[in-house]
């Protein structure tokens, strides 16, 4: 006999490069928060840490450039999610810096996620071959529950 696990979402992840893919994958991290009632749903990004040597010089010979790009990012939180949770769904945000795959992974595990959410297409054809397929990666890996979303699927919701 089988025994059925008690599907309860208290941690939900969802992570996003604020592509259109993960932009649709939102509303399904959302619809999840808001049908467990207590949910705490958990916004990740990841700034790609510069591996080259050349790059890190450049980078931080620009005056500020972390201060000025956590505003960026913060600012694009604030208008693309934050300013769609209810008030009633407790959230929280977090932005880490280094290899997507990794950080997610970590990150997922510090909270104690039960379920982590994501768009399949998120980069570039070229950031994918750099930085290899981080959803792929995140499914294989977590601990927990992982919901792909891909950006297909909304193409063919708007076919309805």
């Amino acid at each position: 006999m089988m025994i059925k696990p008690d599907v309860r979402y208290e941690c939900i992840l969802f992570c996003t490069d604020f592509s259109e893919n993960a932009d649709f994958a939102f509303y399904y991290a959302l619809a999840s928060a808001v049908r467990t009632h207590y949910a705490t749903l958990h916004i990740l990004h990841v700034i790609p840490e510069a591996d080259a040597q050349f790059w890190r010089t450049y980078l931080y010979e620009i005056e500020n450039v972390d201060d000025k790009a956590l505003v960026d990012i913060n600012r694009k939180i604030a208008e693309t999610y934050l300013s769609q949770i209810p008030a009633e769904i407790p959230f929280q945000v977090t932005i880490k810096t280094g290899k997507a795959p990794e950080q997610i992974l970590k990150y997922a595990e510090e909270i104690n996620a039960d379920l982590i959410i994501m768009g399949r297409q998120g980069a570039s054809q070229l950031g994918k071959q750099w930085f290899g397929n981080v959803t792929e990666k995140i499914a294989r890996k977590a601990g927990c529950a992982v919901l792909i979303i891909p950006y297909s699927y909304e193409k063919r919701l708007e076919q309805h």
